[in-house]
């Protein structure tokens, strides 16, 4: 099996090696192995979990209710059920968060305009 570093990891995530590390305390990097040295080894499904638990984060998914779909998945199959309605009930609240940010892009889009036609007015009258 292959393993990454926490700096590969890192770096094919785009995230800190710190975050890793605080992620790995809050326990969403359940099963987590070590080197001897004690370094820690991402293996290909650890990658995955990592790749889900940032992805949840990304759409504002509080970090207790990534450690909590993370212990469903060790749980295994039993919690199927639960973890398919916590993903449809987040993908709701996405959703409600991208409707909200569309509009209040909006509003933003409106004062950019106006401040665009205010600036080409002023350099106007001052030629």
């Amino acid at each position: 099996m292959k393993y990454c570093s926490i700096s590969e990891a890192s770096a094919k995530l785009n995230i800190p090696e710190s975050t890793l590390r605080y992620y790995e305390k809050k326990g969403l990097l359940p099963l987590i192995e070590r080197d001897a040295a004690g370094r820690r080894l991402f293996s290909e499904n650890q990658m995955a979990l990592l790749e889900t638990a940032v992805c949840l984060k990304n759409t504002h998914m509080p970090i207790s209710q990534i450690k909590q779909y993370m212990d469903w998945i060790i749980e295994g199959n039993r919690t199927l059920e639960t973890r398919l309605d916590m993903m449809q009930q987040h993908k709701q609240a996405v959703l409600e968060e991208i409707s909200i940010m569309q509009e209040s892009l909006k509003g933003i889009d409106f004062k950019i305009t106006r401040y665009t036609h205010q600036i080409q007015e002023r350099n106007q009258n001052e030629d």
